[in-house]
């Protein structure tokens, strides 16, 4: 008598990326994207009476938690710091939760990846997507907030958010492939990225304004902190979005620069820079993961 065995899809990707190739592939399979995305939506919210409503809970708390700290406990003199905190948060938020996601979007997928061929890129943009619906909803909480308060627009610095966004789009997109790619083989990854999120997360200009790093005279190694300091590809990204946002460099009331005190035309250079280098960044590590695809089925 035969018996039932599990069929393993295993593939065999051509020796090189062909992007065209690879991007019309990935159309012709988007609705297997939209599916994961949804499902991943619904697991999210199962079983809970407020569903997406959590996440516009979950910038509130930080805003909470952060606003008590910094402005009751350590009395920080940041003009508007709800709409300062959350313009630079948001898109934190987008990042971490994608990158996070897509790390283990092979491994928990493993039972698909071995039955079913399909482009495997797929599974850590579905974890990008899911996090962009909740950038979405998050983000009508901060315009509702800067409507309702009367905050005042800066219209010359909000070309700068479609720019900070793309730029945010393709180093997230970067990360989050090299990432998932690495974790199929080396499962400590997904642990290591806990600690690097919470290091790289003070190490980019959130809670705090970037303009102390930038007016700080130390050095390390014979080089000024603040060159140090943009060698973080975030840091220009987050001050893109807070200068779209939040505005003015000097603020009434701040008594000195809050935000990156330079032109929105050197930080428009400086974010087209950071788009240009994640582009070339995301080529080669979606190079590596079409490369490592095809095994995937064999290591899971």
């Amino acid at each position: 008598m035969a018996t039932a065995t599990d069929v393993i899809e295993r593939t065999s990707e051509p020796p090189h990326l062909r992007v065209g190739a690879r991007l019309r592939e990935l159309a012709a399979h988007r609705e297997i994207l939209a599916n994961l995305v949804r499902k991943e939506l619904k697991v999210k919210y199962v079983a809970s009476v407020l569903g997406a409503i959590w996440s516009l809970l979950n910038p509130a708390v930080y805003l909470a938690v952060f606003t008590l700290v910094f402005r009751v406990v350590l009395a920080n003199r940041i003009p508007g710091y709800p709409v300062f905190l959350l313009s630079g948060l948001l898109p934190w938020n987008l990042f971490s939760v994608s990158v996070t996601s897509a790390t283990r979007s092979v491994v928990d997928n493993a039972n698909l990846v071995k039955k079913v061929y399909f482009p495997r890129e797929v599974l850590p943009v579905a974890g990008i997507g899911v996090a962009l619906v909740d950038l979405l909803l998050q983000s009508l909480v901060l315009v509702a907030f800067m409507v309702a308060t009367g905050w005042r627009f800066h219209p010359e610095a909000l070309p700068l958010y479609p720019l900070a966004f793309a730029a945010l789009l393709l180093f997230t997109t970067a990360v989050a492939l090299l990432l998932a790619a690495a974790n199929v083989r080396y499962r400590d990854v997904q642990h290591l990225l806990a600690l690097a999120l919470l290091v790289w997360f003070w190490m980019t200009p959130i809670v705090y304004p970037a303009a102390l790093v930038q007016g700080s005279p130390h050095e390390l190694f014979g080089v000024r902190l603040f060159h140090l300091y943009l060698l973080n590809p975030l840091v220009l990204v987050i001050s893109g979005f807070q200068r779209a946002l939040y505005g003015a460099v000097r603020p009434p009331g701040a008594g000195g620069p809050i935000l990156l005190d330079v032109s929105v035309g050197w930080l428009a250079a400086g974010l087209a820079l950071v788009a240009a280098a994640s582009a070339v960044l995301l080529y080669l590590t979606w190079r590596l993961f079409f490369r490592l695809s095809g095994d995937f089925a064999e290591e899971l």
